[in-house]
């Protein structure tokens, strides 16, 4: 068995508006906003690392949690973004939370590496006990703020997430999981030389596919109808991405959150942002939740929770 037991976040205070951004790039505030819904982003400070910031949403997801550092027994922590490509944060997040023995493992995907991260956890977590996943992206250095990058520059911004998942005890018991990967198409989304690069295009139809038959495919083995789900916690990726598959499930878009509009695309950290600030205001939990996440591979899946 495996539980949510909590999560954690941490953004940058500096908000990056359409304004800002629509001069760089010779777009209008109001096009970046029909094609993403995005309406400002944040910013990392030139101080700012990917550890660094992923530290602090570990230690916020401890402290929500009630657990120290010492009760972990494993950590995986996603990033497409990160200065060193290895070894990774994770190490330097171990050390961060004063560890020197405790298992800390990279995941170097973008946009899916924190839905993989708790899929993992949620298999590992009978041998490990406790394991912590962060996500962790500082995106507006991996991307060319200027006309020819302009479908990529509008939508990232900067931020960490993460999640306790608990062998023993949480607030949601995780059930099942999907997770797929089509390598013939991981030239679609890609790091490269230390940029970002996608086709945007390409993305959108692809995700918009995939992603709703994950999630389906995850209810219907496990008889949940897509109407009892109390929460789809998504990667935010695109707005226009997420009505996509609000389409496709067939469930009310209420039901979907979201908080792409003030923090933009945050790559593999979205999905625990975006999870964090849900549960925020949802501490108690009625229904089952599903998680899904699209990106770099190319990588898809979906993860099931119900009410513990």
């Amino acid at each position: 068995m495996a539980y949510l037991r909590g999560f954690g976040s941490w953004l940058p205070q500096r908000r990056v508006s359409n304004d800002e951004i629509a001069s760089l790039v010779n777009a209008t505030p109001e096009w970046i906003l029909e094609v993403s819904g995005i309406q400002e982003r944040r910013y990392a400070s030139d101080s700012d690392t990917v550890a660094g910031i992923g530290l602090l949403a570990a230690e916020d997801c401890l402290e929500k949690a009630g657990i120290t550092s010492a009760d972990l027994g494993m950590i995986l922590v996603a990033s497409g973004s990160s200065e060193r490509f290895c070894p990774g944060p994770a190490c330097e997040i171990a050390s961060g939370l004063g560890l020197s023995a405790t298992p800390a493992l990279d995941i170097p995907v973008s946009s899916a590496g924190s839905l993989i991260g708790l899929i993992l956890a949620a298999e590992l977590a009978s041998k490990f006990g406790r394991v912590l996943v962060v996500g962790t992206e500082i995106m507006s250095r991996r991307i060319a703020l200027n006309p020819d990058d302009k479908n990529s520059a509008i939508l990232f911004g900067d931020g960490a997430g993460a999640a306790l998942i608990d062998a023993e005890s949480g607030f949601a018991r995780i059930t099942d999981s999907c997770l797929f990967t089509d390598g013939a198409s991981s030239e679609t989304i890609f790091v490269r030389d230390g940029q970002f690069r996608m086709d945007g295009q390409a993305v959108i139809m692809q995700a918009s596919r995939k992603i709703p038959r994950a999630i389906n495919e995850l209810l219907s083995r496990n008889q949940v109808a897509a109407s009892d789900v109390e929460a789809f916690l998504l990667h935010q990726a695109n707005l226009n991405l997420i009505k996509r598959v609000v389409q496709s499930v067939k469930a009310p878009l209420e039901r979907f959150f979201t908080n792409i509009e003030n923090y933009g695309n945050t790559s593999s950290a979205s999905l625990l942002i975006a999870a964090d600030e849900w549960h925020r205001g949802h501490a108690a939990i009625s229904g089952p939740l599903v998680f899904s996440a699209f990106g770099s591979g190319l990588n898809w899946g979906a993860l099931l929770a119900v009410p513990s």
